[in-house]
């Protein structure tokens, strides 16, 4: 298939914070309509730090090759490319910076996402006022959330809420994995938002679609989200992409059927990476049954959040 899309819109704002630790590709100012790629990371680590980790990630993923179908072992090998540079990037080997990844990828094969933390995309189709997909967020709350020990709406007030459970570090003994999910759903009016967490610090995710509903220009809808987040404490970036047409050849037949591409993404988060991708319905808040999960077990998830996760609030 050949995706087309409008002028991409961005966000690359300093919030309330005195440096810039989020990195966007294509740099500010620097995307068309003929792009293809387009990553949003969120730095970690403090002044000096956050910047370098941000900037080295985003720098290793752009030589991804958007060329024909993008495959899954291409991208895994780029990521590992990023690793090295941000490996590379810390030249003290200090190893206490670190930064989160969410990337979009439009191919021959429809769209590869890609993402490690709390940074998120959205896939969203403003005529039916559906969230396609939603990334699930690699945090303690969320994960507390799908143990059904939080509510939906706590996850938002937690004073746990900072901490994440993946992220790209430099020299890391055994590097993150990213999840990856494939669409092939793709129609003209959809659109694809990459964003950081601080973009979402006030934004709920109807405010969201209620915006791209708007009868507005993406200029007009961008102005209302900077509008929205201005008072925000943390950076906040974020690149939307509007597809404006979709066209499909005969060889389009041997891609996956929107029922096979959501079957084998939900089988790849659940049995690969342990995680649940929010497709179709995502709105729904009702919280998960843990009743089977021991208390035993509830015990030791809580160790192992404790001692593998870190906060982002040292950056």
């Amino acid at each position: 298939m050949t995706i087309d899309i409008y002028q991409p819109q961005f966000i690359h704002e300093l919030g309330q914070r005195k440096n810039q630790e989020d990195t966007i590709y294509p740099q500010d100012g620097t995307a068309t309509e003929s792009s293809r790629l387009f990553i949003v990371c969120d730095g970690m680590g403090g002044h000096e730090c956050g910047e370098v980790a941000s900037d080295a990630v985003c720098r290793g993923l752009s030589e991804l090759s958007v060329e024909g179908i993008v495959t899954d072992e291409q991208f895994i090998e780029t990521l590992s490319h990023a690793y090295d540079v941000l490996d590379a990037a810390d030249v003290n080997h200090e190893g206490k910076m670190g930064t989160t990844m969410t990337m979009l990828c439009l191919h021959r094969g429809g769209v590869l996402t890609a993402h490690i933390g709390d940074s998120r995309i959205y896939h969203l189709r403003p005529k039916t006022g559906e969230i396609r997909y939603r990334s699930v967020d690699h945090s303690l709350v969320h994960q507390l959330y799908e143990l059904g020990e939080i509510s939906y709406n706590d996850m938002a007030t937690s004073n746990r809420k900072n901490i994440i459970l993946k992220a790209m570090q430099p020299y890391q003994e055994s590097r993150t994995p990213a999840t990856l999910v494939h669409i092939t759903d793709i129609r003209p009016g959809d659109y694809f938002y990459l964003c950081s967490d601080g973009m979402l610090e006030e934004m709920e995710d109807d405010e969201l679609i209620s915006i791209l509903q708007a009868p507005s220009t993406d200029e007009q809808k961008m102005e209302e989200l900077v509008r929205l987040t201005q008072e925000n404490f943390d950076n906040h970036s974020a690149y939307l992409i509007h597809i404006k047409d979709v066209r499909h050849e005969p060889s389009d037949k041997g891609l996956l059927s929107d029922e096979e591409e959501a079957r084998r993404s939900n089988k790849a988060l659940n049995d690969t990476q342990k995680d649940k991708a929010w497709t179709v319905n995502p709105m729904d808040r009702t919280q998960p049954n843990a009743s089977q999960q021991s208390a035993r077990e509830r015990g030791l998830t809580r160790l192992l959040h404790f001692l593998t996760s870190w906060r982002r609030g040292m950056k």
